[in-house]
């Protein structure tokens, strides 16, 4: 029979992280590795075997499609200020342009010094 690896091969043979995410990446990977070994092994805390019937629910579905489309929404909400930031930004020039054919010019500083 094949021998399973052992977690303790595994870590060996990663690399460490390299950021802060990273890290935290691994430390969660390892969390839920150690999780899974207690929950098949019946040697589960309450809390543990709570925590995941939690994160199966309909409920935490709902939440976390919830939290999607909120995030879509403020990006869209971003990219809507951009875009009236730069309508605002042409139609400064467009005037800038109308008082130049006019011949109004525009008021620099040296005009405001004379």
């Amino acid at each position: 029979m094949a021998r399973r690896k052992s977690s303790e091969d595994e870590r060996r043979r990663r690399k460490p992280a390299t950021s802060p995410e990273g890290r935290e990446n691994e430390l969660v990977s390892l969390a839920a590795d150690l999780a899974e070994e207690q929950i098949l092994g019946g040697t589960a805390s309450s809390q543990v075997i709570t925590h995941f019937l939690k994160l199966g629910s309909s409920r935490e579905r709902l939440e976390q499609s919830r939290l999607e489309h909120e995030n879509e929404l403020l990006q869209v909400k971003k990219e809507a200020m951009e875009g009236q930031k730069r309508v605002e930004e042409l139609y400064l020039t467009a005037l800038d342009a109308m008082r130049s054919y006019s011949g109004a010019g525009q008021m620099d500083d040296s005009e405001d010094e004379d």
